[in-house]
């Protein structure tokens, strides 16, 4: 659950620095909002699949996702529709340069990885981004995953190591 608040941190901050439609609705939550919602999520998504669920569970379901940014990283198809979007946007330097990336990280975040660390978790995030180039090919999709799953990101973001935070 850690690992994937962190994804969620940084998906929030690179589409608020991407800014315009990318821009998330609402503010960043805190890891106990996270956690919440994310429960909520997991039962909308048990009643759906157990067909018992209430007229507008899919609706809020799917406002769930994009709250939590809910596979945002690790969704091919997820991916390209916002890369498509950043193109429209005009792009960003975070999604090419990988000193651009490593902005979107705090001073005290940089200094907790280091300049491996950095380097480590901006690989991970720029495979992460190279899945929409493969989605409808299975062997470039099977070595984009290789490269995401080479690159064991720690956790990291200041949003678990300062109480309180991330609000």
């Amino acid at each position: 659950m850690l690992l994937e608040y962190q994804q969620y941190v940084l998906a929030y901050r690179l589409r608020r620095a991407l800014g315009g439609a990318l821009s998330p609705a609402e503010a960043q939550l805190s890891l106990a909002a996270y956690g919440l919602a994310r429960n909520e999520r997991q039962a909308l998504a048990r009643q759906m699949i157990s067909r018992a669920c209430p007229p507008g569970t899919l609706m809020r379901l799917e406002t769930l996702t994009d709250k939590l940014l809910f596979g945002f990283w690790h969704n091919p198809a997820q991916m390209a529709d916002f890369l498509r979007a950043a193109i429209r946007q005009g792009g960003h330097p975070a999604l090419e340069r990988p000193d651009a990336f490593a902005a979107l990280l705090s001073e005290a975040e940089q200094r907790r990885l280091g300049v491996l660390g950095v380097r480590q978790v901006i690989r991970h995030h720029h495979a992460c981004l190279a899945l929409a180039a493969f989605q409808n090919h299975p062997h470039g999709l099977d070595a984009a995953w290789a490269c995401i799953e080479a690159e064991r990101v720690p956790l990291f973001i200041d949003e678990l190591s300062s109480p309180g935070s991330g609000g």
